[in-house]
């Protein structure tokens, strides 16, 4: 909580009091009271989460002062002339929300953050990097049910505050709730994954059993729904927590079958062809990772005869944010790579050479070697390395699938499980995911715009109405690139950027048409775990851009959208991020 937001809820219920009733100036006197008191709290949270995040021994004190401000506005409030007025009709409302907020502060300076200064002093810094080429599992392994009681009371005051009726609220004491209940949604989902963290990497790094893994590394030239192609790869073994690389390859190495591997739902041979499963470099046509995790893991194993526990995929662009950290890493017989350089030299400069498919799968290989011996080896900042991944992460550059039903329940509604949300609640999901259709490297070019809107039309069902536009581009020149860059040229002109573009409807909804350059197109559609799903491709010229627009309708979640709809965007990671823009709709203005 920040201290302009303790102000902010303290000041506008006194306001509120005082012109309520002149014979309340007791109750007054406990609102000056309690505002000090939280006032004061809230200048030690800033502090505590400082120290918290610099694992400053201090921080134990901080924790035992803010104790003592946070009991002390929640004896304020919980006095029975608080009480009284909490039943005034001017004042009431307001008073029980700010008695609400100093209850919930105090029950987390007494339950929740204890036990984050408790784990801060397990997981000093640098004690989760290797050492050795292992990492040392039981600082993870002491801090865990720590951690798995801190997110259980950041869960219950997120509930609590967001419970709270803001309707009817004096305007600052409603701005300082809703914001209040915005920072503790962040700090409490922090703290989950934080906890899932500690309970996942133990035994996924081998606590209980040696563990094998399956990391594919996709090529954003080549565009897919996940991101890119798979091209590289390399199996790495977890035991104990020591790592180590166990096999590489790429994923032409591993052939095409001739029947799919794996028995695929009808949704996905519909919407993406047997193709899915025959193709090692198709894995990832559809944006359902588990899914591409099942896949690529049998792939693999009628190769190999070896059963992985488990995938990982992450990109080039990921990694340039990893070696930002690391500093330059040399590559046998090829540059050395760096954050400046890996994402062209990886993805353009080694096809633009026009040299050997041999030597590019060489040079692939070299690289995801030193990179993983650097990681391993190298005296790193703890806190730039978790940024760097958190940041991968975030963009949905890191995606984890686990053999284990358990691992998955953990992973799921994390960034890293790569899954579209089950149901959207409030929060209607957009999903927009591009596969290449050109048969070539041209997606290191690819540009991409999008804007998501709610309308103000409200149907008589309920639903309600979301605008997508979708614009693409293309930066690569009219001529001069080799012949491996172009492929094969599905679009005609060798030149062109074909990309087949999957649109996912929230969950319920339905995709209503599409526009391309303004003009309505036919589209293929299907269904996909409850989303509707329109495909459409799109090809782009060197040098213009393509505008694609689509309507849809949301489905109708249990308890109604309310008076406000903010959507939800999910695009596949490209060379930079998407330009996106995101409107909400202000209620209903008309239905039909």
């Amino acid at each position: 909580m920040r201290c302009r937001t303790a102000r902010r809820v303290l000041l506008g219920a006194l306001a509120v009091l005082m012109a309520g009733s002149a014979g309340t100036v007791w109750a007054g006197t406990r609102v000056f009271s309690s505002h000090d008191h939280l006032q004061e709290a809230a200048v030690l949270v800033r502090e505590l989460g400082r120290q918290l995040r610099a694992v400053d021994p201090a921080a134990a004190r901080t924790l035992t002062r803010l104790q003592g401000e946070t009991r002390a506005a929640r004896a304020d409030v919980e006095d029975p002339t608080w009480w009284a007025g909490a039943h005034l009709p001017a004042a009431g409302d307001d008073l029980a929300a700010v008695r609400t907020i100093a209850t919930t502060l105090d029950d987390l300076a007494r339950d929740g953050l204890p036990q984050l200064v408790a784990t801060a002093g397990l997981l000093r810094a640098g004690s989760l990097l290797p050492r050795d080429g292992r990492i040392d599992l039981t600082p993870l392994q002491r801090a865990a049910p720590q951690l798995a009681a801190a997110d259980a009371a950041m869960r219950k005051a997120r509930g609590t505050v967001e419970a709270i009726a803001v309707d009817g609220l004096a305007a600052p004491v409603r701005a300082a709730v809703v914001r209040l209940g915005t920072e503790l949604g962040d700090t409490a989902r922090t703290v989950t994954m934080a906890a899932k963290s500690a309970t996942l990497l133990p035994p996924m790094l081998g606590a209980d059993g040696r563990r094998t893994y399956l990391v594919l590394f996709q090529n954003l030239a080549e565009v897919r729904a996940t991101g890119g192609m798979p091209g590289a790869y390399v199996v790495v073994e977890a035991d104990q927590g020591k790592i180590k690389i166990a096999d590489q390859g790429t994923a032409t190495g591993l052939a095409p079958f001739q029947r799919p591997v794996v028995d695929l739902t009808p949704a996905d041979r519909h919407l993406y062809t047997d193709k899915l499963a025959t193709y090692p470099a198709n894995v990832n046509l559809t944006p359902h990772f588990p899914t591409t995790g099942e896949i690529a893991r049998e792939m693999y194993r009628r190769r190999t005869g070896v059963t992985v526990d488990g995938v990982l995929s992450t990109d080039p662009v990921a990694l340039s944010y990893l070696l930002t950290v690391l500093g330059p890493v040399p590559v046998r017989g090829g540059a050395p790579l760096t954050a400046r350089n890996a994402v062209p030299v990886l993805l353009s400069r080694l096809y633009r050479d026009d040299i050997s498919s041999a030597r590019q799968d060489a040079y692939f290989a070299a690289a995801a070697r030193a990179t993983f011996r650097a990681l391993l080896a190298r005296p790193l900042d703890p806190r730039d390395l978790l940024d760097a991944l958190a940041r991968a992460a975030g963009e949905r550059r890191l995606l984890v699938w686990s053999t284990r039903a358990e691992e998955n329940r953990l992973l799921a509604n994390t960034v890293l499980a790569g899954v579209l949300p089950a149901g959207d609640g409030t929060e209607p999901t957009v999903g927009v995911f591009l596969n290449d259709g050109s048969g070539a490297k041209l997606g290191y070019y690819l540009t991409h715009d999008a804007e998501v809107a709610v309308t103000p039309v409200c149907r008589g069902d309920g639903r309600r109405e979301i605008t997508l536009r979708v614009v693409l581009g293309s930066t690569a020149p009219k001529s001069g690139l080799p012949a491996y860059v172009l492929g094969l040229g599905l679009a005609g002109d060798p030149y062109t950027v074909r990309t087949n573009v999957s649109v996912y409807s929230p969950t319920g909804g339905a995709i209503a048409g599409m526009r391309l350059d303004g003009e309505k197109r036919s589209f293929g559609s299907g269904r996909d775990r409850r989303r509707a799903v329109g495909i459409i491709t799109v090809d782009v010229r060197p040098g213009t851009r393509r505008t694609l627009d689509v309507t849809m309708l949301t489905g109708v979640p249990a308890g109604g959208y309310g008076t406000t709809v903010t959507p939800r965007l999910w695009t596949t990671p490209g060379l930079v991020s998407w330009d996106r823009m995101i409107h909400s709709g202000d209620g209903c203005r008309n239905t039909r």
